[in-house]
């Protein structure tokens, strides 16, 4: 099943909804949950969803203003260097343990919204990247359990402003509306093997980037077990996998968003998200 956020129209109130073939379904008025989050916390999630599967839908998908999958997340955590080709396009060395940085959540930007180019930088750079939601949280989740607190799968697009990100990850990797989330979230039962996956990556329609999440240096599944050692995973946390090669950066001469670009990223067994540049 498919599972957005939004609202309708421009104004409208923000609700979230069941993807159908036929429509949207409202599953923030029909049911006790007001967002997915809400939703996914209480375990309510799968059993709304088939409950949002009969009767007409309430709306129709050109009709919504997608918002972020999850709206207000608790965390949301970012794997760094997390592709071999990617590491060797950026001349390091396979890394020995997974690296991670967070981002806030006005960073995030919904389905078919504007991704911001900030007036300091000419340095805005694209990176594709498979996105796990926590469904069941908890604290030492081991691998061969780490599955089983997915709720689902979306795509991120970590908007870099590289010359930033040099003296410092945060503020490069955080800066307003550069992470694109969504367009909706897949659920887990879907996607039971995230290794199987196919990426690509579009600016203005030309393919920049191109890979298979079996290039992943660590797994879904050790991130997110990893993770949970030092922190508690709560439900509606997004974990973003990391990019493969074809970054901006790493091109002659470098490859920068501008406003008017529009950039996309499509992933077998979830679809395609896409936003357009403006400047700030």
């Amino acid at each position: 099943m498919k599972f957005i956020s939004y609202k309708l129209g421009a104004d409208g109130g923000e609700t979230w909804g069941l993807v159908r073939e036929d429509g949207v379904v409202d599953l923030g008025a029909r049911g006790p949950h007001g967002t997915m989050r809400d939703a996914i916390a209480a375990g309510d999630l799968m059993s709304l969803g088939e409950a949002g599967m009969s009767g007409d839908p309430d709306t129709v998908l050109p009709d919504v203003t997608f918002l972020p999958v999850i709206t207000n997340p608790d965390k949301i955590l970012c794997a760094g260097l997390n592709y071999k080709d990617h590491v060797t396009e950026t001349a390091n060395t396979l890394p020995a343990e997974l690296q991670l940085f967070m981002r806030s959540t006005n960073t995030l930007v919904g389905h078919c919204g504007e991704m911001e180019r900030p007036k300091v930088s000419d340095n805005y750079d694209f990176e594709g990247e498979l996105t796990a939601i926590i469904g069941k949280g908890g604290r030492h989740i081991s691998e061969a359990d780490a599955l089983d607190h997915v709720a689902g799968y979306t795509i991120f697009i970590d908007g870099s402003v590289r010359d930033y990100q040099k003296h410092s990850v945060t503020a490069g990797k955080n800066f307003y509306k550069s992470g694109p989330l969504g367009p909706w979230m897949v659920s887990a039962d879907e996607i039971p093997d995230p290794a199987t996956m196919e990426l690509t990556t579009r600016l203005n329609g030309e393919v920049v980037q191109h890979s298979t999440t079996d290039m992943l240096i660590f797994s879904v599944p050790y991130i997110i077990a990893y993770i949970s050692r030092f922190t508690p995973l709560e439900p509606g946390d997004v974990i973003a996998t990391g990019t493969p090669s074809g970054v901006g950066a790493r091109r002659n001469p470098p490859l920068w968003m501008k406003a008017g670009d529009r950039i996309e990223v499509e992933f077998s067994k979830i679809g395609t998200l896409w936003a357009d540049v403006v400047d700030e």
